[in-house]
């Protein structure tokens, strides 16, 4: 029998499971026009944003202005339960030559 708690279970290992990279434009503090990169997530990695710069600026190639990363691990205590949860932030900030 599937019951809501596992359709949660499984959605939520889907999501994790599921690695992408998101960019948006930006503007560098110089004024000129740049792209914010995002592949944050447990099993997000740094891979994953060079992959999406190499996409949007192909062979002109790019140059990292900026590499931020953050970890973030968090313990829960429910009833009877303890379980804990770990989130990794990743950033890049490039330029296209």
């Amino acid at each position: 029998m599937i019951t809501t708690k596992t359709i949660s279970i499984t959605a939520i290992l889907a999501l994790l499971a599921t690695g992408c990279a998101t960019s948006e434009p930006t503007y560098t503090s110089s004024g000129k026009k740049g792209h914010s990169i995002d592949c944050s997530g447990v099993l997000g990695t740094w891979g994953e944003c060079y992959e999406e710069a190499g996409e949007i600026c192909g062979t002109r190639g790019y140059r990292v202005l900026e590499k931020m990363t953050d970890k973030e691990s968090s313990i829960f205590a429910g009833k009877d339960v303890l379980s804990g949860s770990s989130s990794n932030t990743r950033n890049l900030i490039i330029q296209c030559k």
